[in-house]
């Protein structure tokens, strides 16, 4: 059965044309404020640098022309006297000089100004994903724009280059121009010819790459799940143990190769139009070339003229096909800047209206009423009229089915999403009242699909609350309620250890270990409401009765939500809310609902038969 191909290849979108890349170009003027901002010295001594260099190309032909002149009246003469000559190819050397030093200060400047911005894009990058919602992060559309952003960071440092150097040859070509208008204006007609066509070829081929790169987004971004799935080792032992190496580079072969077919498709034709342009170039310098020598012939200019003109006219040529070139490349870049910039101006929703203060203290507790709620994209609820009470410091635990809602139910009281109908009160205000991040610090949360970062252990522990990362008295202390101070014993470096192979010197944990590590640091902030979904599945019974028990104990006087499938800790809750199909189908404690037997305890009685 063939792989169905991703939307990117299999939908026809609006192609990019060569007036969308002129543009673009109204991007400029905002990305060189932002490398300016990122060193406004090093940009204004790189902008100096090739303002002066600028005049060097035309300063060393002129005086090249005053040297060939030079020579031949010197011979025509009977006194001869060189000190002008020598003079004049003292000032040609230490141009040449002047010419060098200012090129390596360029490129020196260029390198540190393109490594500061990267690096500022990059946390801008970072920044902006935070603000963004898990809904637009789980959209895979809106994950294309952001892949898009992320990926062309070499191509802004590139595209910085090639805009200070559009600006550099541009005042060096004025230079030039006017050298050519002063003797003969018509050489300017000429090149012009020569080079308009290439000009026309390159910008239409750079606007077609761009819609190529930009309709294979998805398709880049599975390459890259490819490459690293097929070569890491948090998937090796199943790539072994399942045979996955044929399929994972079949399939990578696949794509690529469709990839590649087009862009040499493309290639090819660029080659082919490129060429039949060049030889028209080549052929107009040489015109311009066999003019300038028979009006030498006729006496019109100087041999020196002649060198001057000649000089001047292939330096022109090149340089006006290194600027149609550059512009081409800048005017491609810029379509990747937009995507930038696009993703960097994302308008984030929020209420405007003045937020409401959080209670310093809960004494209600939290009213959930007639909830719905259906992801982005999908026509099914999840949830479907959800209502329940979950009352100041008391211990509630979901239970249901996979499926059931529970997760959902835990994004929604922490606004990862909006509901689509009914409301979340806290102490009877609606929580979309407050504001969020302050809400959100009310929380202590651990999911069961927690991330292990590949830093160190203290980092680990302290990502609950970042804050606190160097205060060894809290960050021991949530090792110590989550029982995760054993694997801080057990470590070589203790919390400085680095955890993860990616690394050097970086230690693996085992899943149990992590699930500590895990819960330490939903007890690193001294949370008013506790969230643990699924945090100790990794454990044994035992360890996760321990942490359970403990948890209840150090919680007293909380209110907490738990989601567990092991019914020996649910049953510690003080009361059990049971889902089923995103609805509330029982909620009471373990004794109620055991006395009026439903689904919990249907599933109650399996699980304890197991046992058994």
């Amino acid at each position: 059965m063939p792989r169905p191909q991703l939307k990117s290849i299999t939908e026809k979108e609006k192609k990019t044309s060569v007036k969308d890349s002129f543009k673009a170009l109204k991007t400029i003027p905002r990305f060189f404020r932002e490398i300016y901002r990122s060193s406004p010295k090093l940009f204004l001594l790189n902008t100096f640098a090739r303002l002066i260099n600028a005049f060097t190309p035309v300063v060393i032909l002129w005086v090249g022309k005053m040297i060939i002149d030079e020579i031949i009246l010197q011979v025509s003469l009977e006194n001869q006297d060189f000190t002008q000559l020598w003079n004049l190819v003292i000032i040609e050397f230490c141009v040449a000089v002047l010419s060098d030093l200012l090129g390596r200060l360029i490129n020196l400047t260029d390198g540190l100004l393109g490594d500061l911005y990267s690096n500022m894009s990059s946390e801008k990058i970072i920044r902006k994903t935070a603000e963004l919602t898990i809904a637009q992060l789980e959209d895979p559309e809106f994950y294309d724009k952001l892949e898009r952003a992320r990926t062309q960071t070499n191509s802004r440092v590139d595209l910085m280059t090639n805009a200070l150097g559009q600006a550099e040859s541009l005042i060096s070509m004025v230079s030039l121009i006017a050298g050519l208008i002063y003797f003969e204006p018509i050489l300017i007609l000429i090149l012009v010819l020569s080079i308009i066509p290439s000009f026309i070829n390159e910008a239409k081929f750079s606007s077609t790459r761009y819609s190529l790169a930009r309709s294979w987004t998805a398709e880049r971004r599975e390459l890259d799940y490819l490459r690293f799935i097929g070569a890491n080792n948090q998937t090796a032992k199943e790539i072994k143990l399942f045979g996955l190496t044929d399929f994972i580079a079949e399939r990578f072969k696949k794509l690529s190769n469709d990839y590649y077919l087009i862009n040499k498709k493309l290639s090819l034709k660029q080659s082919l139009y490129g060429s039949l342009f060049n030889i028209l170039g080549v052929l107009s310098y040489y015109g311009a070339y066999v003019y300038i020598i028979l009006r030498v012939l006729t006496g019109v200019i100087t041999i020196g003229e002649l060198t001057f003109l000649s000089g001047s006219f292939n330096r022109l040529r090149n340089n006006l096909q290194g600027f149609f070139s550059r512009f081409t490349r800048i005017s491609e870049s810029a379509l990747y800047l937009q995507d930038y910039f696009d993703f960097i101006d994302l308008t984030i929703e929020q209420n405007a209206d003045a937020k409401t203060p959080i209670p310093k203290t809960i004494k209600e507790g939290f009213q959930v009423n007639n909830l719905h709620f259906a992801y982005p994209g999908s026509e099914g609820e999840v949830l479907k009229g959800v209502t329940f009470t979950l009352k100041a410091g008391e211990k509630m635990a979901f239970v249901g089915q996979n499926g059931a809602g529970k997760t959902t139910l835990i994004k929604l009281f922490l606004r990862f999403y909006e509901p689509t109908e009914g409301e979340i009160l806290l102490d009877g205000i609606n929580i979309n009242k407050f504001d969020v991040d302050a809400y959100r610090k009310r929380f202590g949360v651990i999911f069961q699909d927690f991330f292990k970062y590949e830093f160190t252990l203290r980092e680990n522990i302290a990502v609950g609350n970042i804050d606190q990362v160097q205060n060894d008295e809290v960050i021991n202390y949530a090792a110590s309620k989550s029982l995760a101070e054993q694997v801080v014993t057990e470590m070589t470096d203790g919390l400085e250890q680095r955890l993860g192979r990616r690394f050097y010197k970086g230690t693996e944990l085992s899943g149990g270990q992590w699930q500590k590590v895990a819960l330490a640091r939903a007890y690193m902030k001294d949370a008013d409401v506790m969230v643990l979904d699924e945090p100790t599945s990794a454990l044994d019974a035992q360890a996760e009765f321990d942490v359970f028990e403990r948890f209840i104990a150090l919680t007293k006087g909380k209110t907490s939500i738990i989601i567990s499938h092991r019914f020996s800790t649910v049953r510690m809750a003080d009361r059990i809310l049971v889902l089923q199909n995103g609805q509330v189908l029982e909620l009471g404690t373990h004794e109620e609902l055991m006395a009026h037997p439903k689904l919990y305890a249907e599933l109650f009685k399996l699980q304890a038969a197991g046992y058994q």
